[in-house]
């Protein structure tokens, strides 16, 4: 028996989110395409875990996913090449390794990095439609910019999570947030995160486009978080223009501190170091001295999509 980890790219509009629905629905989900292409390929019923489970229309260019199979002639290229053969087109599979037995994606995982794209014109794009969320006044960056820098840190971030949620609670550490302008009227919002509430990012993103508006300013948004009521800010933002960049597992971002009960003592808010040093770290070092909450047992599990 091997676990093999496979790297995912999918454009999440021609799907009805990650998680399979049973066979009456009729809706076309990430899992479900996924299982009955490794079923084909194997001969055998497959089961595969992710390490976020997307809403419907969140795409996704480094999800990560694990399954267990009795069949070991064969080789991982050959995982590659076939699934390619086998899945729709909105769907591949990048990469196939070996990892340990029973590993899991979501558990192991030391965060993640999402990027949410905006269209910045006074004309939507034909080709951008289904990848950016489509805004036709211009944006004040430097406002938006500077409404992100009040969410980096360690925060209770109850006000930034839908209804929906079923998180245990809501502290979240943010390791950085950057906006930039793309090609042609693309904005970015580049997220880096040890784990996130469902439809956090979106709820992120809603708001910094009212302060790119003026309907907000900076100062607001540190209002919306330590008011704590997600009434107080802004609309969730559509889910086409979230997609999933990659799960980090590696040195660049701090390990997840050990289960166990949640104290006041424990979820205390201590400073991050620079953003920038965090991006010198990301590219080629390790992160040893970002904050992260001393309790995060529920946090691989509490996140739908962000």
């Amino acid at each position: 028996m091997r676990t093999i980890r496979l790297i995912l790219e999918y454009e999440g509009t021609a799907f009805h989110g990650w998680a399979r629905q049973p066979p009456e629905q009729k809706k076309a989900t990430v899992q479900g395409a996924l299982e009955e292409a490794l079923s084909r390929l194997t001969q055998e019923p497959i089961r595969t875990r992710a390490a976020s489970r997307t809403d419907a229309g969140v795409h996704a260019r480094g999800q990560v996913v694990a399954f267990e199979t009795s069949k070991d002639n064969i080789p991982l290229r050959g995982f590659v090449r076939g699934m390619n053969a086998l899945l729709p087109a909105a769907l591949c599979v990048r990469d196939a390794t070996v990892v340990e037995d029973g590993w899991d994606p979501r558990r192991t995982s030391r965060g993640k990095r999402y990027r949410y794209t905006y269209w910045n014109h006074e004309a939507p794009s034909a080709l951008d439609n289904k990848r950016a969320w489509y805004v036709r006044t211009p944006f004040d960056l430097e406002a938006m910019q500077a409404a992100a820098q009040h969410l980096v840190g360690t925060h209770d971030f109850e006000a930034f999570r839908s209804a929906g949620c079923d998180a245990r609670h809501a502290i979240r550490t943010i390791y950085s947030m950057d906006l930039s302008r793309g090609e042609y009227a693309r904005v970015h919002l580049v997220i880096i995160g040890n784990a996130f509430l469902r439809n956090m990012v979106r709820i992120i993103a809603g708001n910094l486009r009212d302060v790119g508006l003026g309907r907000m300013t900076p100062d607001s948004v540190k209002a919306v978080l330590d008011s704590r009521d997600r009434t107080k800010g802004a609309m969730t933002a559509p889910p086409h223009g979230l997609t999933l960049e990659e799960v980090y597992y590696d040195d660049r971002l701090p390990a997840r501190p050990s289960p166990g009960p949640l104290t006041a003592e424990q979820v205390r808010l201590r400073p991050l170091r620079s953003q920038s040093s965090l991006r010198a770290s990301l590219a080629g070092g390790a992160v040893a001295d970002i904050a992260v909450p001393a309790d995060s047992d529920d946090l691989p599990d509490s996140e739908a999509e962000s």
